[in-house]
């Protein structure tokens, strides 16, 4: 009897994994390649998933140049410069333009890619190019149906001496030991809710999740 090939999932921009961490409850049979520029996030990245293949590089770039080697792709693209924060300090920040990169990444998979996809970033502070699914705090770009609710946990970020304690305690990972370049409560801010993550992936994979049984249904995957 064949054995199906593992399900080869690229997870870009990568960081330490948030949206990543329960995918392997969900599905055992998967291939990982996780895309992270900074070398001290990707040090820590394979430390937390050391089947993963982690590669050091600009993931905007290594999605045009690998985009069809793969199943199922998972962008979290920069967000800094499309946040609300951008309009209500806009008087006390240098401004930049938004980064087009986000929406060249939802073009290319939306029109040229073959397998399904979700693009993730914040809720901006113009009216998005490109409509989206909003949920929580968060605008996703798929090409399949989304719950309307991904997770049931609620993250109170607060500011202060707790702020990154607070976030180990949700993010059930030691953000202390990250000594990169980045500021520690930023790369703790970053990390998708892995329940949102594992939301998503279940829904990849047309598992539905009832929230008043203790069990999982299958259906049409959109």
């Amino acid at each position: 009897m064949l054995q199906s090939k593992p399900m080869k999932i690229l997870n870009l921009y990568a960081c330490l994994g948030g949206n990543r961490y329960k995918w392997n409850e969900v599905k055992e049979d998967i291939e990982v390649t996780a895309v992270e520029l900074d070398p001290e996030a990707a040090r820590l990245y394979q430390e937390r998933f050391p089947n993963d293949t982690v590669i050091i590089a600009d993931a905007h770039q290594y999605l045009l140049d690998h985009y069809k080697e793969f199943d199922f792709i998972w962008s979290s693209p920069p967000c800094p410069t499309h946040s609300r924060l951008v309009q209500s300090n806009k008087n006390k920040i240098k401004m930049k333009y938004p980064d087009m990169k986000l929406y060249e990444e939802i073009l290319l998979l939306k029109h040229l890619y073959n397998g399904k996809y979700v693009i993730e970033n914040v809720i901006p502070y113009y009216e998005p190019l490109i409509p989206a699914q909003k949920r929580h705090r968060h605008l996703y770009w798929t090409n399949f149906n989304l719950p309307n609710k991904l997770t049931d946990r609620e993250v109170r970020i607060s500011t202060g001496t707790n702020e990154v304690k607070n976030l180990c305690e949700f993010h059930d990972y030691d953000f202390y030991k990250y000594k990169g370049s980045q500021p520690t409560n930023k790369m703790a801010r970053n990390l998708v809710d892995y329940e949102a993550g594992r939301t998503i992936f279940e829904t990849v994979l047309g598992i539905e999740r009832k929230s008043n049984v203790n069990q999982t249904n299958i259906f049409d995957a959109v």
